[in-house]
């Protein structure tokens, strides 16, 4: 007798059949056409009735149909969701046991054949042929072709199907594949759009917070020039936010969209810097191991942020210039010039015409940098500003740390006011996050949750009874910083530091309550 392995003899329509399967291979966006072709193409060579493919759930230990005879006949067809069977069932059970084909002439006649589900109402089996579908990973389904309609099938078509099978279960495998990277490229590009979104808002004009003078100012020059592609020089002290403010200018502008792109130019030594901005060829030096786009290349289109740019090596300061000049970068050990468009914002925390004089930076790339300047005021400069950033950082750490928006009492308002702030905003909001973490679940901050450098002698002058504090605000003030420096000098020793303030312990622990000192 004939085995499934033998050789056989293929035909012009064999061959037309395997081909356009083959080439169906191709169309693996659209999983149901890909079927609906493959299946209706076999039930054209084959003389059939119909054929279905059930795909293996290993996980339930299920088979479950994706293509069915009905749909082939059209008559009515059961929910396809419904017509899903143990692995054990049947003929396909039989095949997932055996690992391979079987040819059932007449299938009431066969005991591997079984209709007690009930799956298919639509359809009544005669004959079959049932295919394993394997890939490298396994079995993943199985091919039936059903119902001959004349004579019986052969085992020609049973080792055709064979030959058939590998394609189709390759073709429905790298369509479930892409069907899952179509999947997570969408939920990529979500939060892709999502993260955009956040951004953009988070860095829009109401990102920059301020009503004072020099403030209004400020928005008045970004109104100006946040519609424009010229270049800006943000100059201002360390903590100000002028990166912040290059990102207002960014994605509020027509490019918000495209690359932003930071580098602080006195982080970097002069070779890795060149190496940052410009990129470089591989082998360009040691541990160079492939080609690095720099980041002109990668802001094309966007923006560039040059962080503390008087902090730039002078010979890079020529290389910069020529890229604004010919708008072209040439890669570190690269020969070929590379054409880059962006736009260049830039800042300093020193002025930087006294560097120009000094000879420390160009004074043609002086002239190319500061087209638009725009100075931040130190925070010390906008003091009538305090409360509100006060008041913003305190919503913002306690989204953060996960506790109720706290308030500031007015005494430990006046204390940060009065404070000089060199490290500007960026030391205010390391205050009050500090401030909120010692606070816990209080909902009120204290002057005691505030640090020595606040409430100490030397955080502020000598209580001036022209600041517009009451006698009573001015009082507890004093008290805290008596309090606070005892316990300091005692080593939180309470009952030496009640000695040395002339009260009772008790009286010095109802005032570390009252105030909520913590050492």
């Amino acid at each position: 007798m004939a085995t499934f392995n033998q050789e056989i003899l293929l035909t012009n329509e064999d061959l037309d059949l395997l081909y356009q399967v083959s080439e169906s291979i191709h169309s693996i966006q659209d999983l149901s056409k890909l079927l609906q072709n493959i299946l209706l193409k076999i039930k054209e060579v084959f003389a059939i009735e119909g054929a279905s493919i059930a795909l293996h759930d290993t996980a339930n230990k299920e088979f479950y149909f994706i293509r069915t005879v009905e749909e082939q006949c059209g008559t009515a067809k059961k929910r396809i969701n419904q017509m899903r069977f143990p692995d054990n069932y049947g003929v396909a059970g039989w095949v997932l046991r055996e690992n391979r084909s079987v040819i059932i002439p007449d299938v009431s006649r066969d005991r591997r054949y079984s209709d007690k589900l009930g799956i298919q109402h639509d359809f009544i089996t005669r004959s079959m042929i049932c295919v394993p579908l394997k890939t490298c990973q396994g079995l993943i389904g199985v091919l039936y072709t059903l119902n001959k309609l004349e004579g019986e099938f052969s085992l020609k078509e049973a080792r055709l199907l064979e030959i058939l099978s590998g394609t189709i279960a390759i073709a429905i495998d790298n369509a479930k594949l892409y069907g899952e990277i179509r999947q997570y490229a969408t939920i990529l590009e979500k939060e892709n759009v999502r993260l955009k979104s956040e951004v953009q808002n988070r860095f829009n004009l109401q990102g920059i917070i301020g009503s004072s003078a020099p403030m209004r100012r400020v928005f008045e020059l970004l109104n100006k020039v946040i519609g424009t592609p010229t270049s800006v020089l943000i100059q201002g002290e360390t903590g100000t936010g002028k990166e912040l403010l290059a990102k207002v200018i960014h994605y509020n502008s027509a490019l918000k969209d495209k690359p932003f792109i930071a580098e602080n130019c006195g982080a970097l030594s002069e070779n890795l810097l060149e190496s940052e901005l410009f990129g470089h060829v591989k082998g360009a030096f040691t541990g160079a191991i492939a080609d690095k786009k720099g980041l002109f290349e990668l802001a094309d289109g966007g923006t560039v942020f040059l962080d503390e740019i008087a902090d730039m090596p002078y010979s890079m300061q020529t290389k910069l210039l020529r890229v604004l000049q010919e708008g072209q970068v040439r890669p570190v050990g690269g020969s070929h010039y590379r054409q880059v468009d962006f736009r260049l914002i830039t800042s300093s925390n020193r002025d930087l015409l006294p560097e120009v004089k000094k000879g420390n930076f160009r004074d043609d790339l002086y002239y190319r940098v500061q087209v638009f300047p725009i100075k931040l005021p130190a925070l010390r400069e906008r003091k009538e500003d305090i409360s509100i950033l006060a008041v913003h950082f305190l919503e913002k750490f306690a989204k953060k740390l996960n506790t109720p928006v706290a308030r500031l009492t007015p005494w430990a308002l006046d204390l940060l006011v009065q404070f000089d702030w060199p490290g500007n905003v960026r030391e205010l909001e390391n205050e009050i996050e500090r401030a909120l973490t010692l606070a816990g679940g209080d909902r009120e901050i204290q002057a005691g949750y505030l640090s020595e450098k606040i409430t100490g002698p030397v955080g502020q002058d000598a209580i001036n009874p022209l600041n517009g504090m009451t006698l009573h605000d001015a009082t507890e003030r004093m008290e805290v910083q008596m309090v606070t420096r005892a316990l300091r000098d005692t080593d939180g020793n309470r009952t030496k530091a009640a000695r040395l303030l002339g009260l009772t312990r008790q009286g010095l622990l109802n005032k570390i309550a009252r105030y909520k000192i913590e050492l």
